[in-house]
């Protein structure tokens, strides 16, 4: 897949053998990037901006990779701690939602994040630009089915908080241990099946006149909340 914008291209270029091959706006200017990419050893090709706009469907800043698609990790791999938090996402579909939750997740210390293989937005090259990168550093495991990983979970120990705007004061819940927090659909929110499979449901308080947060806002409150409860 094709990944785009300065600070992708750094954090991948941290990860040795990514790159395939990279493709630079003829004016590009950024020489650290330039000189990476040569110590590396990767093709370079020089383009025009109205060759590089049709490699990319957004802000490439002049440079584009080409790179294996995504690999998504085991779920085992996220839940070896102790207090292992993670974050469920119930089928959303906007990937900048995705991107901006994974950089959030990042910066938070979040141990990964489960996502849905059917009806859900997977790891793209919107995916990795909204995230300025952070993709590099973040696990995501695919799943095949929400309610039965939530068995697994619980299996295993987790508390599952889902979020709603009919609950429990998201401040008023205790979030230290292993936990899971789901985040529902941008329009839908969760699903029956998964919001029936929680221990707890979070809200937050609404006090405008809108009656609903951004995903990626919401998974923020909600992520840095746990954590000041943890420490």
């Amino acid at each position: 897949m094709y990944v785009f914008g300065k600070n992708v291209a750094n954090e991948i270029l941290k990860k040795d053998g990514k790159v395939q091959k990279a493709y630079i706006c003829k004016d590009f200017n950024d020489r650290n990037l330039i000189s990476a990419l040569q110590k590396s050893k990767i093709c370079i090709k020089y383009c025009t901006k109205i060759e590089l706009d049709k490699l990319a469907n957004g802000n490439h800043q002049g440079i584009i990779l080409s790179v294996p698609d995504y690999e998504y990790c085991d779920l085992s791999e996220m839940i070896q701690k102790d207090d292992s938090l993670i974050i469920i996402l119930d089928h959303l579909e906007d990937p900048h939602n995705l991107g901006a939750i994974v950089r959030t997740c990042e910066a938070a210390g979040v141990d990964g994040i489960i996502i849905p293989k059917d009806r859900s937005v997977s790891v793209n090259s919107t995916v990795m630009k909204v995230s300025s990168g952070a993709l590099e550093n973040v696990k995501i495991a695919s799943v095949t089915n929400l309610t039965n990983t939530i068995k697994y979970l619980k299996d295993r120990g987790f508390w599952i908080i889902g979020t709603d705007m009919e609950g429990t004061n998201y401040t008023d819940i205790d979030y230290r241990g292993k936990t899971a927090i789901i985040i529902g659909n941008e329009g839908k929110g969760m699903s029956q099946l998964v919001k029936k499979s929680c221990d707890f449901i979070a809200s937050i308080p609404m006090r405008g006149k809108i009656n609903s947060l951004n995903a990626s806002v919401a998974t923020g409150i909600i992520i840095y909340e746990a954590i000041k409860t943890r420490k």
